[in-house]
Parts: C-alpha cells; structure tokens; sequence
C-alpha cells in the first residue's frame, strides 16, 4: 500500500513508514494513493463469513502487496478475537456493540491491530519505539492494554485532567510498566496539540523514534472499517435487505472515516450520520460549508467526544475529494445537547431496558432523526462506542443503578499513577528528553 499526504508537500511512503511515523512531515494525514473495491462475490456471500475472515480479506485488499498472507492471518488472529455483535434494540433500529475487547470500547479494534502490525515490522528491526498518545477517554484506555508489556514497545499517554470518567483515568493510570500517563491541565484538543508538536520537533525525533497510537495513525483507522462490514453482514444473514445507515457517535471523526473507507470498498451503505455532542464542528460543516473549529472545547457528558477541532477532518475531505456536495450524498449531520442525550438514555432504557452510555446515546438519537425524516423502510445501525459501566456516575444518575462487569470494578481500588503536567510544550519535551 502506497500512502500519501493530505497536504500533498511529502513524498508518499509504504505502509511500515506510515505506521511508525504516524504523522508526515508536512503535519498532513497518511491516506492510501488507492482504496481497492472488493468483489462483488465477498458481498454477495459475506454473511457466511467469520468476523476474522471478513477482517482479512479487508485488511488484505489494503495491506496485501505489503505482509505476506500467512503473517497477516496471524495478525488478524492474534488482534481481533472478540466479537462485535448487532443487537435489535426497536424494529429495524440495530445496535451494534463495540465494547466486547479487553478495555470495553471500540478503540480495542485499532489499538490490538496497531500492536500486532507494529511487533510484525519490528520483529525485523528490533528498534526500540516510542509511542505518545492523546486520549479524550477510551483510546488510552484501549492502547495501554493493547501494547501493555509488548516487547521494544514504550507508550506515553496524555489526557486532560478531571475530563475523563474515573474508571477511564484508572484503565490508563493504573497499568505500569511499558504505560505512562501525564494528566494535563487542559482539554484533549491541548493534549492532541502537544502530541502532534513532539513529532514535527526535529531534536525529539532526532533522538527518539516517536510514533502515534491516536487515530491519526492510519494503522488504527484500518481494523476500525472491519466492524461496520461485520455488521452488514450480520444483517444480511439475518435477513435485512432495507436501504442501510450507520450512525456513528463523533469526536475525532476516525471512526466514521473508517466507515467510509469501507463504503468505498464496495459494502452497500445509503448513507452515514455523523452524531455529535455541542462540539458540533462537523455537522455545521456539513450544514453551512463553513468549517470553524471550536476552541477550547465544550465539556459535555458524552466526553470522548469533546473535540473541538478533529484531527481527521482531512480524511474525511480527502476521501470525498475535498468536494463539499459529494460528501453531503454520504454524510448527514446532526447534534445534541446533554438534555437531549439523557432523556435518550431513559427513554430508551424505559422501554426495552436497554442501558446506552451518553456516546450510544447520541448515536441513537442520530439515527432517529434521519429515520424520521425518510419516506420508506430503512434499516439503522448506531454504534455503542462504550460500555456504559465506563461512565457510570451519569448512567446511575440517569438510569439508576446497573450492574458493573468485574474487569472495570477492580480498577476502582486500584492506585492512579499519572505526572500532573501544564499544556505546555516546552515541559512536555523536557519530560520527554529526560524520560525516555
């Protein structure tokens, strides 16, 4: 797979450099030069395939010309071994569950699939790697388990103090050794901010070999379009032949340009919902034409998604060509209040007891407003980016008490173990230098 830069000023590269550089020197986004279209017979047959197997012959259409088949097989094995199943919550309204994987959230997928692809390259060059990471809750979570004690492998974490729910700060303040957290006092769009800094500063990446676990990392993004294909077909297979929508809960927007990605491919999808909080940066593009970042961003209950400026916006513009009309034939936005997402949890928690987080929730309420406004039968997907358990204070407040799975209620006795740290450059790479 040959990759190039969205700001088109660095020269392309393969798959390997893409991977551990994360971002380009131009301070662009890697995207594939060509997204292969599957054919028609995997489509035609995909509901009686494996989740592994439907993942493999993605990852193979991209990655093939790159890891030999064997190699690769094994990488899909070892990465996604937990299922991502979709459960009808309403007639014709599907959710599909995300928060089967060791941290209980959809960033399991790209952070277990980055450390297989990452250990395969360096079982060849036995360097040493450094990677930092922004979190606004789940991916460091998800990328502390998923490259915990991986050999060559050292893992830095940045999250913004007290925006995180506690059994997020204590999935990725708790681990130890390859693991480090810095608790920054600031918004994730400080910590993302930080963390792109480090990469363009030519002393730091002189001396470390610095790589991205954030969902800039192209790596990430790919194992990230596996379940929205698993899901179709599940659906397939049980039946399901209505126009199909996915409506994806958005922060940073890797999730819904993994989503297109496998439109792109060939899988049969009417259209996607990019469902957001008051960080509504994208839906307003979508509205107006206008794109204006929000800064600082907005903190909300749905806090993964509290990104005032997403980084991969440009993705998502590249994969439509930066043409505004073509994406709004894809892409739908819409937002939602705190107020909104609650009443959501309850109702549908009231219901069919069903209990969503505040991400789900969002999802839901996006996927209902599109189907509302159609005139025929349409099936929908919202995506449960999250146990509920992870943000528990506002699913008890908002639903009551709910049972939580053992793995996520021991970390509460566990110790936090972070450096508090200001959203300043110059101290982030003082503690790098001496550090690592």
């Amino acid at each position: 797979m040959e990759l190039y830069s969205t700001n088109h000023q660095s020269p392309n590269v393969g798959v390997e450099e893409a991977v551990f550089r994360g971002l380009p020197p131009d301070n662009g986004l890697y995207m594939p030069t060509q997204i292969k279209k599957i054919p028609n017979s995997f489509w035609d047959n995909i509901q009686y395939l494996s989740f592994q197997d439907i993942a493999f012959e993605i990852s193979n259409a991209l990655l093939g010309d790159d890891i030999p088949t064997y190699d690769l097989r094994q990488i899909i094995e070892s990465a996604i071994d937990f299922e991502a199943p979709v459960v009808e919550i309403e007639p014709n309204v599907y959710c599909l569950e995300l928060f089967h994987g060791p941290s209980m959230a959809f960033k399991d997928f790209g952070a277990r699939f980055m450390a297989a692809l990452m250990s395969h390259f360096l079982q060849k060059s036995q360097k040493q790697i450094h990677i930092l990471v922004a979190t606004s809750g789940d991916t460091g979570g998800a990328v502390a388990q998923g490259f915990y004690k991986t050999p060559n492998i050292d893992v830095t974490i940045l999250y913004p103090s007290g925006k995180v729910s506690d059994i997020q700060e204590k999935q990725l303040t708790t681990l130890g050794e390859n693991v480090r957290a810095l608790e920054i006092n600031g918004t994730f769009d400080d910590c993302q901010k930080l963390v792109k800094q480090a990469f363009l500063d030519k002393e730091l990446t002189d001396k470390f070999f610095l790589a991205s676990a954030n969902s800039i990392n192209i790596a990430r993004l790919i194992p990230q379009s596996f379940y929205y294909v698993n899901a179709y077909a599940q659906l397939k297979k049980k039946g399901v032949e209505l126009p199909l929508v996915f409506s994806v809960p958005s922060g940073n927007f890797g999730n819904l340009s993994a989503g297109i990605i496998g439109k792109k491919m060939g899988m049969p999808v009417e259209k996607f919902i990019a469902a957001t909080n008051l960080n509504n940066v994208v839906p307003e593009y979508l509205k107006t034409g206008v794109y204006k970042a929000i800064n600082p961003s907005l903190s909300t209950i749905s806090n993964a998604m509290d990104v005032g400026n997403p980084s991969n916006f440009p993705r998502m513009k590249a994969l439509f060509d930066n043409d505004i009309n073509e994406m709004r034939e894809s892409l739908i936005g819409y937002f939602y209040d705190d107020e909104a997402t609650k009443i959501a949890m309850k109702d549908v928690f009231g219901r069919t007891g069903y209990v969503m987080c505040p991400h789900t929730a969002v999802a839901y309420l996006g996927l209902k407003e599109y189907l509302l406004s159609q005139s025929k039968p349409t099936a929908g997907v919202f995506l449960s980016t999250a146990h509920y358990a992870k943000f528990l204070d506002i699913t008890q407040e908002t639903v009551g008490s709910q049972p939580v799975p053992e793995r996520l209620s021991v970390l509460l006795s566990k110790e936090k173990q972070a450096t508090p740290m200001k959203a300043d450059f110059g101290d982030f790479k003082n503690y790098l230098m001496k550090t690592l």
